[in-house]
């Protein structure tokens, strides 16, 4: 169980998928990133589990989604 105040680790990735997502087509920096989410590593941590399972890519700094993130948005499921 995690603390009240802070999100679960699902809950980050959902955020930092998010706005990677809205910012397409333009790509977002990790530290921008960071700093939207502002819960210490948790950002980056949340970067290199979506980029684990193939929702993200990053190269160097740079983050964007993948084509199946983008294909699962347009879906658009519940």
């Amino acid at each position: 169980m995690h603390d009240q105040g802070t999100p679960s680790a699902t809950g980050v990735q959902r955020a930092v998928l998010s706005l990677v997502l809205d910012a397409h087509p333009d790509p977002l920096t990790i530290p921008a990133i960071a700093s939207e989410i502002a819960h210490g590593d948790a950002g980056e941590h949340a970067i290199r589990e979506l980029v684990g399972v193939g929702l993200l890519e990053c190269s160097g700094i740079t983050v964007r989604p993948t084509a199946a993130a983008l294909r699962f948005e347009c879906l658009d499921l519940p």
